[in-house]
């Protein structure tokens, strides 16, 4: 069987860093260290190797995820390659993956990957995240799956997976969901996959979106500021099912009044934020003034596909048909 074209994008993160064994901090070596596996990785498929940039994750940007998706978009219309792996940090992962899955129209599968321990750690698991990313590409059957999250012998949605855990190899779960797949020593296994898919397309990523989170006695304070800062757009993580503090509503009512969106999501683990309670500050209340309901997305990713969807429209209804995808 003839080998795939695949293109591994290196971006940095813990999977290409180094402990230094006198302090035991993890930070960037002068080499990647992955680079030095290419003879090895190359046994799998045939490789372009590419590294725009070597960054820790919490330096990512919209700039640098904009930067991945046009450096894809041009191999894919250029040369002919069979899949995507990137390396990347495991902070900012699972936004990446996501604005990947939204900006990036195509059928062919695009991997994410990345490591808990460095590449001189016991333990290391970069390198075997890697080898499993790279046959996750290379199999016919990860193709029309969107953008997908392999780590730990598991394959999960751009859209469900988050990290859960500071520290564990088992970090990145999808609540509710679960992995679509599973690798193992003798294939790629997949047993379901999503159901719909969206694609947004976008050259621009200067819209400016606000994250808070709900908390016990929280008032406007901060909604004020989002306001006068001239913000596009904002997330809020709510309680529950969807609810806020009353004196939480003139903020909600200063943002709306001069045309900036919010999107509510549930601050909790599992579940859906909806426009069921109808007390003072209550979802019912909320949606009734104007604030979007997302379908089941996390506050980080809540924002980038506001982000996305602002450079699109402003316009509240079709914003609301966006965020029940």
């Amino acid at each position: 069987m003839m080998k795939k074209n695949i293109l591994v994008i290196h971006t940095g993160g813990t999977i290409s860093m180094k402990e230094d064994v006198m302090t035991g901090a993890v930070k960037l070596d002068q080499k990647n260290p992955l680079i030095e596996q290419s003879a090895l990785l190359s046994k799998f498929a045939h490789l372009v190797i590419e590294e725009p940039f070597n960054l820790p994750s919490p330096h990512i940007t919209l700039n640098e995820m904009l930067e991945l998706k046009n450096m894809i978009e041009e191999y894919i219309e250029i040369q002919k390659i069979d899949g995507v792996v990137i390396t990347h940090g495991t902070d900012t992962l699972e936004e990446t993956a996501y604005f990947l899955d939204l900006t990036v129209k195509t059928n062919i599968p695009i991997i994410v990957t990345g490591a808990m321990r460095s590449s001189n750690e016991v333990g290391s698991d970069g390198l075997y995240n890697l080898i499993c990313a790279l046959r996750v590409a290379e199999n016919d059957a990860s193709k029309n799956k969107g953008v997908l999250v392999v780590l730990n012998d598991e394959i999960h949605t751009a859209k469900n997976v988050t990290k859960t855990h500071t520290s564990n190899v088992s970090t990145f779960q999808s609540p509710q969901y679960g992995p679509i797949g599973i690798i193992t020593k003798r294939g790629v296994f997949f047993h379901h996959e999503p159901t719909k898919k969206e694609y947004y397309q976008l050259n621009d990523v200067s819209k400016k979106v606000a994250l808070i989170k709900a908390h016990a006695g929280m008032d406007s304070t901060l909604l004020y500021a989002i306001r006068d800062l001239q913000y596009d757009g904002a997330v809020i993580e709510a309680f529950g099912q969807g609810n806020l503090p009353p004196a939480a509503l003139d903020g909600i009512n200063a943002l709306l009044s001069k045309g900036i969106p919010i999107v509510l999501v549930s601050r909790c683990f599992n579940g859906i934020a909806q426009d069921v309670y109808g007390y003072n500050g209550g979802g019912k209340q909320l949606k009734d003034l104007g604030v979007i309901f997302s379908n089941g997305l996390n506050g980080q990713k809540a924002r980038i596909k506001l982000l996305v969807t602002l450079t699109h429209t402003t316009d509240v209804k079709r914003l609301r048909s966006m965020f029940q995808i």
